[in-house]
């Protein structure tokens, strides 16, 4: 069944819409914010990020990736994985989950 949501950018997590075999879910770091690190996995997800605003840095198994707004980065299942917004803004972000994760 189709689904509109809106996405504001403000949620620190907030699961917006899912199907049996996706998820997505809005997230907000605020400016110096980090979440996840080298336990951080998703065995059984891809994650795909989108960048809303801000910017900040992913590191994923150890690479580093610059985030800014438009940036779309997938996570793959099983990847250890941390987000960092930049020490001066907020860093929000659209992510999707398939399958679902939470």
């Amino acid at each position: 069944m189709a689904q509109a949501v809106q996405v504001d950018g403000a949620s620190r997590f907030r699961v917006v819409a899912a199907s049996e075999r996706s998820q997505a879910a809005e997230m907000a770091l605020p400016a110096g914010g980090s979440t996840g690190g080298p336990d951080n996995r998703h065995d059984g997800s891809d994650q795909w990020v989108l960048v809303l605003s801000g910017s900040g840095t992913a590191i994923v198994d150890g690479s580093e990736f610059e985030l800014a707004r438009g940036t779309l980065l997938l996570i793959e299942a099983g990847e250890a994985h941390e987000l960092r917004s930049a020490p001066e803004e907020q860093l929000a972000t659209l992510n999707i989950y398939a399958p679902p994760e939470y």
